[in-house]
C-alpha cells in the first residue's frame, strides 16, 4: 500500500538563504527536478516566480520545470494533468490564495496533485500555496476563516506570521473555530509532515500551533 509523501508548509519568503529544508525535501523526493506551479502569482508575474525558484534550486544542484496553470482551463488540460502525475516534487508558489483556490478546487489537476502526494510525491506550498493546502483557510483580506483545499483537514495555515498584527490578527483570534489547529509560520520556515507520525518545524523562524487557544508542539499533530 502506498503512503503519502512529505508535505511542507512554508511561511513565505521562499527560495532564499535559510530555506535549507528544501535540500532535505529533494532527497526525500528522490529527484533533481522540481515542478513549480506559479498559479497563485498569475497576475503578479509568474515568470519572475519561476526564475526565483530556478535560481534557488539550481544552487542546490536541482532543476525546475514550470507548469503555467494560471487559469481554470489550465487545470483541466490533459497534458498538464499528466505532467503532475509524473512529478515527484510539486511546489505551489506564493501569490493570491483566493485565485489559487479558485483555479484548483474541484479540478482534475487538483485530483492529480492529491494522487501524486498519496503515492509518495513531495508537495510543498509557500504562503498562498501553504494556506490553500489546509482546511479551513484564513481569508487574507480580514482574518476570517473560509474553505481551503483540505489536503490536510482541521489545519489552518497563517504564513508571514511577523506581518499578522493589529485588527486582522485580533479578528482571526476571535473567529478561530473550535477543534482547528492554527499554524502560524514565520518566513523562511516550514512546518513539515514527514509522515503521519512525524511532524516538525525547520528553518530559522518559529512555528506556533494553537488549538482552542492553547499552544501545541508540532509533535502534537502526529497520529
Amino acid at each position: 500500500m502506498s503512503s503519502a509523501g512529505p508535505l511542507a508548509l512554508i511561511g513565505g519568503d521562499e527560495w532564499q538563504e535559510g530555506c535549507d529544508f528544501d535540500a532535505g525535501l529533494l532527497e526525500a523526493a528522490g529527484t533533481k527536478d522540481v515542478l513549480v506551479l506559479p498559479t497563485a502569482a498569475a497576475y503578479e508575474g509568474p515568470s519572475r516566480v519561476v526564475d526565483a525558484a530556478r535560481g534557488w534550486f539550481n544552487s542546490l544542484g536541482a532543476s525546475v520545470t514550470a507548469l503555467n496553470v494560471l487559469q481554470r482551463r489550465d487545470a483541466e488540460d490533459k497534458e498538464n494533468i499528466a505532467i503532475v502525475g509524473d512529478a515527484r516534487f510539486i511546489y505551489l508558489s506564493d501569490g493570491s490564495p483566493l485565485h489559487l483556490r479558485s483555479v484548483l478546487k474541484g479540478s482534475l489537476l487538483w485530483e492529480a496533485i492529491v494522487s501524486a502526494w498519496q503515492n509518495g510525491a513531495v508537495v510543498a506550498g509557500s504562503s498562498a500555496g501553504a494556506m490553500v493546502l489546509g482546511d479551513p483557510m484564513v481569508d487574507p483580506r480580514g482574518g476570517a476563516f473560509t474553505l481551503g483545499l483540505g489536503l490536510v483537514e482541521k489545519l489552518a495555515v497563517v504564513p508571514h506570521r511577523e506581518r499578522w498584527t493589529g485588527d486582522k490578527a485580533r479578528r482571526m483570534t476571535q473567529l478561530m473555530p473550535k477543534g482547528i489547529v492554527v499554524a502560524e509560520i514565520e518566513e523562511r520556515t516550514a512546518l513539515i509532515r514527514r509522515s503521519e507520525s512525524d511532524w516538525g518545524a525547520e528553518g530559522p523562524g518559529a512555528v506556533t500551533l494553537t488549538l482552542d487557544h492553547e499552544i501545541l508542539e508540532p509533535s502534537a499533530l502526529s497520529r
